[in-house]
């Protein structure tokens, strides 16, 4: 299969290099010139723009970091409409599901099938084609898609025909991962403020009861020793927590207790770490407690 890639980025290169590995020919096309560099790196030919991408291939993937950047390139691709449209397009980001109308929209009226498939596990998973992916749109699209989604992910799931479906569920998981992040960076900042190593704090709550996919996978490295190597940034995460809140908003559920992770993350944006890894935002907390969560402390 012939692949294009919209969007080469830090989760983008996983997915070329997985698609190379897996035999498929892959065509990327990034604004930044480091990453098309690193595709080319894997193998993948560089496109010099849509008409160059879309000239030969069988599908093109999107994977963009906001609603409005995905929806800027499938404007730029149905006006005016191209001479040659591939079988199925994918859309690998997180828009949340109004933009993924949108999206569905916009390609319903010039051409290509269309598929939703936001994922989910982070870099490590991306490299190791482990991702979970939920997919959503017809199911023609997601046999023609399903090739290239399993060389990206171990865990494909098929939501249905509703095309917001996946997007629902992937702001929800990330406004679920945003909260419980942030409400252990809280409990580990009192731990150490209680007089407890922060290194014991950590092995003791991934232990018990209390671990989470945030302490086994994201606090175990980068917090103790203060790297925060930038996986998912403070302000990608926000856009999901806010995209969450609005699906809640709109069914009319209560989210209390969720709300309270878009507060911290807009401290955190407001203490300059928008840009640092999404778990930097204990700092904000640490200043506050006047402790700091760390190896050397």
């Amino acid at each position: 299969m012939r692949i294009g890639l919209i969007g080469a980025g830090n989760i983008g290169r996983h997915f070329v290099r997985r698609w190379i590995e897996a035999a498929h020919a892959v065509v990327v096309l990034d604004i930044n010139p480091l990453a098309m560099s690193v595709a080319q790196e894997y193998g993948a030919v560089a496109a010099s723009g849509l008409n160059e991408l879309l000239a030969d291939v069988d599908m093109v993937c999107l994977s963009l970091p906001t609603p409005d950047s995905v929806l800027s390139v499938l404007r730029a691709l149905a006006e005016p409409p191209q001479s040659r449209w591939p079988t199925v397009l994918v859309d690998l980001s997180t828009t949340g599901p109004e933009a993924t109308r949108e999206a569905k929209a916009l390609m319903d009226r010039v051409g290509p099938r269309f598929l939703s498939a936001p994922v989910s596990g982070g870099l490590a998973a991306a490299a190791r084609g482990e991702l979970t992916i939920m997919a959503a749109g017809s199911l023609e699209a997601y046999g023609s898609a399903l090739l290239a989604l399993e060389a990206i992910g171990s865990h494909v799931f098929y939501l249905g025909t509703d095309i917001a479906s996946g997007q629902t569920l992937k702001v929800l998981n990330n406004l679920l991962y945003a909260t419980v992040m942030l409400a252990s960076c809280e409990v580990m900042v009192c731990g150490v403020a209680a007089g407890i190593e922060p290194h014991m704090v950590l092995d003791v709550i991934n232990r018990s009861s209390g671990r989470s996919f945030a302490t086994q996978e994201r606090f175990t490295s980068g917090l103790l020793d203060r790297s925060f190597p930038v996986r998912f940034t403070g302000e990608l995460l926000r856009k999901d927590v806010h995209l969450g809140l609005g699906v809640a908003e709109a069914l009319g559920v209560p989210m209390h207790v969720c709300r309270t992770a878009l507060r911290l993350l807009d401290l955190a944006i407001a203490d300059g770490l928008g840009q640092a890894d999404n778990t930097a935002a204990i700092q904000s907390i640490e200043r506050m407690a006047g402790v700091t969560f760390s190896s050397a402390s």
